[in-house]
């Protein structure tokens, strides 16, 4: 376990936004934030492709569903398109969801996976924290 100096959610790692159609998505952002997408990738485990932008210090995740079965393809038949998650970094990602599950927060897996930017990932509930998924997410070495 690590020092508590080192528990807590750090900056923000990125925002993410469901979409239904990624070229489409990638063009509505390249116009608005005045970039163009720097990476796209698959995360098959998620079923999904997301493409990154880079906006000053933050970054924007679009995120398409590759699976009509996906998390992402049924929070947009749920909810429809935009705001997903916010995505926080942290040191120590598995002392970062014990603290949380200690504090009442429901993780939604018992151990990180491998997502998106070469980053260990876990989400919290949005109904343990006022209706917003969060990621936490951790560089790998």
């Amino acid at each position: 376990m690590s020092d508590m100096k080192d528990l807590g959610l750090g900056k923000i790692e990125h925002i993410g936004i469901a979409v239904k159609d990624l070229k489409a998505a990638e063009q509505v952002y390249t116009k608005l934030l005045g970039c163009k997408p720097y990476k796209r990738e698959a995360v098959a485990s998620e079923h999904v492709i997301t493409s990154f932008f880079q906006a000053g210090p933050n970054k924007i995740e679009l995120i398409q569903a590759t699976e009509p079965h996906s998390a992402i393809a049924k929070h947009i038949d749920k909810r429809g398109e935009g705001l997903h998650h916010m995505a926080f970094v942290v040191n120590d990602i598995a002392a970062e969801m014990a603290r949380l599950r200690e504090a009442g927060f429901q993780v939604l897996s018992e151990k990180p996976k491998l997502g998106a930017d070469n980053m260990l990932v876990a989400f919290i509930h949005p109904k343990s924290t006022g209706g917003v998924l969060v990621e936490l997410c951790q560089k790998q070495s």
